[in-house]
């Protein structure tokens, strides 16, 4: 009867041999490696690299995504600028607007400081008859009215004139014409200030938009351009093999010194080596 070594033992010379020649061919790729870096990088490294590169298929197929990717950031690169032209427009009406406030706000003071000066002097006396109280309040009446026509003071600012609350229609002109300055000043003043916080307002939404737009932009531009070439797979590879091939003549002048020192001086040898 076969047993299994009487099977296993005629094979074991071919399996030495086919691990032999394996072996062989081994040394000799790590012999022509390290004598022949150079002839190893171009014909191994051409031969990598021309199969870590994409086909065509695929090359035609990013194009296109490429293409897709850039038209469509371009559109949104479109809008994004008309916003900003939208936001900056706003920004320079808000600018006028403000503008506009303060004039009025500084004409509304010039005449609280001449009519505060008027009111300084001696007022004319007046006989006090129920006649000259009417003469006042239709005065007073129709100076708010007015005001109220040039958007000078609210509505409810209006009622409360027209019905004497807080207001004294028995006041002399001048008097009455002061209060009523003031009162056009004050929300003038109020106004400026809402005006400038609007334009504040809308030109930090006027820079966000410009930043968006050039954002946008530059990146519309980098979808255009052509899209770098893929560095070779084995540029680290060559550095490596590069610095060992560089490294092994004087690693082999180190170990033949070593060798040659006694025994003391080659155990310090290899402490400071390493």
């Amino acid at each position: 009867m076969q047993t299994v070594f009487s099977t296993v033992l005629p094979d074991v010379p071919q399996a030495a041999g086919i691990w032999l020649a394996l072996l062989a061919v081994a040394a000799i790729v790590v012999a022509a490696l390290i004598v022949r870096p150079d002839r190893f990088r171009s014909v191994v490294g051409d031969r990598i690299s021309e199969a870590a590169m994409p086909s065509n298929l695929e090359l035609a197929e990013e194009a296109r995504e490429r293409a897709r990717y850039a038209q469509e950031i371009g559109v949104a690169a479109s809008r994004a600028a008309a916003t900003a032209e939208r936001r900056r427009a706003e920004w320079l009406a808000a600018q006028e607007e403000v503008e506009e406030a303060w004039q009025a706000y500084e004409a509304a003071e010039k005449d609280v400081r001449r009519l505060a000066a008027a009111a300084a002097l001696p007022l004319p006396r007046t006989v006090r008859t129920p006649a000259e109280y009417a003469d006042r309040e239709r005065w007073l009446h129709r100076a708010a009215l007015d005001a109220h026509g040039r958007d000078e003071i609210t509505a409810r600012q209006l009622d409360d004139i027209l019905a004497h609350r807080g207001w004294d229609p028995r006041r002399h002109p001048v008097e009455q014409e002061l209060l009523l300055r003031r009162l056009v000043r004050d929300n003038l003043r109020a106004r400026h200030q809402a005006a400038r916080e609007r334009e504040q307002a809308v030109w930090q939404a006027a820079e966000l938009a410009a930043t968006a737009a050039r954002s946008l932009r530059d990146e519309a531009y980098a979808a255009t351009c052509p899209a770098p070439e893929p560095q070779s797979p084995l540029s680290i590879v060559d550095f490596a093999a590069t610095e060992a091939a560089r490294e092994l003549p004087s690693a082999g002048r180190s170990a033949d010194i070593t060798r040659e020192l006694p025994p003391v001086a080659r155990g310090r040898a290899v402490v400071q080596a390493y």
